[in-house]
């Protein structure tokens, strides 16, 4: 639902849309033989690629919310000095900038009923394309999988050429690549976030990066940010700000 009301607020507010959707996403698990991992900047890479040569856009501004952000940022920072001069700014709200970190959340005791779903999600999808692919995808033993992390270690990992789940989390994680980061980044996060943490992005490579604002609210929880009083009839405040970056973005360009 953010990501639609995002869009509707950029479109009333002249701005063209495209939201990319992962590999399998919306029911498109027969359109790629893969998964998608948390880090597949490639995918994003070749939208951006496309929009620019094919569509001819002048001015791309990404936006990201929860693995979403953490794609963005690690976009941005793969980028570094050689981004192409179309892409004006990065927006990340409550990004998974450190996916060991955000597994280790959302495995917590208080967090379960979240984890149970997700897992129950990830799970289904495999089913799905066991039916359209049982050469690619097991599940002799998919039943006993019982957290994010072991479907990491035999799925995505695997799907993807990482050694293992901790390969994976690791060399997806934006944290790694932020301080390369050399255009106009936006990122909120709230510190009572209850599934992504909020502590690595104490991390100096995002407080000591010059190109990156930083908004940290005490609440707003994940991707919520529900402001007590409306701003002209919306209280969906994270929004407005991503909204106002872009503006200001355009202004300075």
């Amino acid at each position: 639902m953010y990501m639609l009301a995002m869009a509707d607020k950029g479109f009333r507010a002249g701005f063209n849309i495209v939201r990319m959707n992962l590999r399998n996403c919306g029911e498109t698990e027969h359109l790629t033989q893969t998964l998608y991992h948390g880090g597949l900047t490639e995918d994003l890479h070749s939208v951006v690629s496309e929009l620019i040569a094919r569509d001819g856009l002048s001015k791309i501004f990404l936006v990201g919310f929860s693995l979403g952000g953490n794609m963005v940022l690690k976009l941005a920072g793969e980028y570094g000095a050689d981004r192409p001069s179309q892409v004006s700014a990065v927006i990340a709200v409550s990004p998974s900038v450190d996916l060991a970190a955000s597994a280790n959340c959302i495995e917590l005791r208080s967090n379960w009923l979240y984890h149970w779903d997700f897992v129950r999600r990830l799970k289904k999808r495999i089913r799905t394309k066991n039916r359209i692919l049982p050469e690619l995808y097991d599940v002799r033993g998919l039943n006993r999988i019982r957290n994010l992390r072991a479907f990491d270690d035999r799925y995505t990992s695997a799907a993807h050429g990482f050694e293992n789940a901790a390969d994976y989390y690791y060399k997806a994680s934006a944290i790694r690549v932020v301080d390369r980061i050399k255009l106009p980044t936006l990122i909120i996060h709230a510190e009572d976030d209850p599934f992504i943490p909020f502590a690595p992005l104490r991390d100096p490579a995002f407080t000591t990066n010059p190109n990156i604002l930083m908004i940290a609210t005490r609440h707003g929880g994940h991707v919520a940010f529900i402001s007590a009083e409306a701003e002209n009839g919306d209280r969906f405040w994270a929004e407005n700000r991503a909204l106002e970056f872009c503006q200001l973005a355009c202004e300075r360009l």
